[in-house]
């Protein structure tokens, strides 16, 4: 018992900590983003409706980093390659929002990094634990698999960041969940990391859904903070000596679990870009066929097609807890994340884009069903704004 509460004191102060943390200096980066007119202006692409400040990564990064920091139970060798990178990835981020750098830049630095944190963790997704009756994996054929790997996952959570809340949501969630894992693997400092991010995030999804004077974009720089935390997650689950080797035991299917986690931005932008090549036109050419923009199509809220698009992730969540839960082996697990994450990103947006086009009946149910999600217009909602707007 005493140790259960040991290490719910280790998750739950830099939580706190980090919480407060990005609670308090918020205000001060809004009045800088502000002062400095770091804004992201309206166009016929983005969804916003007036200028909104991008520079709510900052926030976000030191509420992480000070949470990090108030426990003692990280490594100080990984503590500092992780902020590292992460202090890469908000720098080249952030100076992506305000110079708009180009595809090509970017991706070379995000490779750099992702060797630079292989070259000093000695980390990579080297093991498939049993996945297809694969283990380990060769160091040729490891590393260009965790570069690929988390290159897209960080560009992955980058690229759900289209309405308010969705990529602050979803990475409240999958840090959430990968918490959880770390816990039962007994990996208490990435657990940390994972509730410090989780509890950094939170006061800035409050602002960002519910806010009105006080909104701000994650921007660039945060989301790719974020996505880089995911890799870390992931690299340090599907390598070689990582604690959670010990649940692959129990038939819990590590991959499969990742996969269910990142289903929507791995999978949405996974359509996106095919589909993209697919017409002749750069996969970096920015347009309006996200998950997120259909929903939007479809006359959903921002509120609404945050709350539905994390609603369809966590189904698959549950698809495959369901599927260990019943004993079905690692294999099975994967093909059932793989079937849902398919159905609810390839088929259902297919699906629906026809539905839209032909004006059928379908459409014009779920068109009705939409205009529920529009809270926003209730007084209700006009007076959560105004407390939300004073911290």
């Amino acid at each position: 018992m005493s140790g259960t509460v040991s290490i719910l004191y280790h998750l739950v102060i830099p939580f706190l900590v980090a919480f407060f943390a990005t609670l308090w200096i918020h205000p001060k980066v809004l009045k800088i983003a502000i002062m400095k007119n770091l804004v992201d202006n309206p166009d016929a692409r983005k969804l916003q409706r007036r200028p909104t400040p991008v520079m709510g990564g900052l926030a976000v990064f030191f509420g992480i980093v000070i949470g990090m920091c108030s426990s003692q139970l990280i490594s100080s060798n990984y503590m500092f390659i992780y902020l590292a990178v992460m202090s890469i990835m908000l720098y080249i981020g952030t100076i992506d929002d305000i110079l708009d750098l180009s595809p090509k830049l970017r991706f070379l630095i995000e490779i750099t990094v992702i060797v630079l944190l292989m070259k000093v963790t000695h980390h990579s997704i080297n093991n498939f634990f049993g996945l297809w009756g694969i283990q380990a994996i060769p160091i040729w054929c490891a590393a260009p698999l965790t570069v690929v790997a988390a290159v897209g996952i960080i560009n992955a959570i980058n690229l759900i960041d289209g309405v308010n809340g969705l990529s602050t949501g979803f990475c409240i969630m999958s840090c959430s969940l990968f918490a959880i894992l770390f816990v039962l693997s007994n990996n208490i400092p990435m657990a940390i990391i994972a509730m410090s991010a989780a509890g950094a995030i939170i006061p800035f999804f409050l602002h960002n859904v519910f806010g009105s004077n006080t909104r701000m974009f994650i921007g660039d720089g945060g989301a790719l903070v974020m996505g880089v935390i995911m890799s870390i997650f992931i690299i340090n689950i599907l390598c070689s000596d990582s604690l959670s080797s010990e649940l692959s035991r129990k038939n819990i299917g590590l991959i499969p679990f990742c996969l269910a986690v990142l289903s929507v931005p791995v999978f949405d932008t996974l359509r996106v870009m095919s589909m993209r090549i697919i017409r002749g036109t750069s996969p970096f050419n920015a347009d309006k066929t996200h998950l997120h923009h259909l929903f939007i199509d479809l006359g959903f809220s921002h509120i609404g097609t945050t709350f539905s698009i994390l609603s369809l992730n966590t189904l698959v969540v549950l698809a495959w807890l369901i599927s260990f839960l019943l004993g079905a082996s690692v294999d099975i697990q994967l093909y059932v994340v793989l079937f849902f994450s398919i159905l609810i990103t390839f088929v259902f947006y297919r699906f629906t884009r026809q539905q839209i086009r032909k004006n059928t009946k379908v459409y014009r149910m779920l068109n009705k069903i939409s205009q529920y999600s529009h809270i926003e217009r209730k007084n209700f909602w006009k007076k959560l704004e105004t407390i939300i707007d004073r911290f």
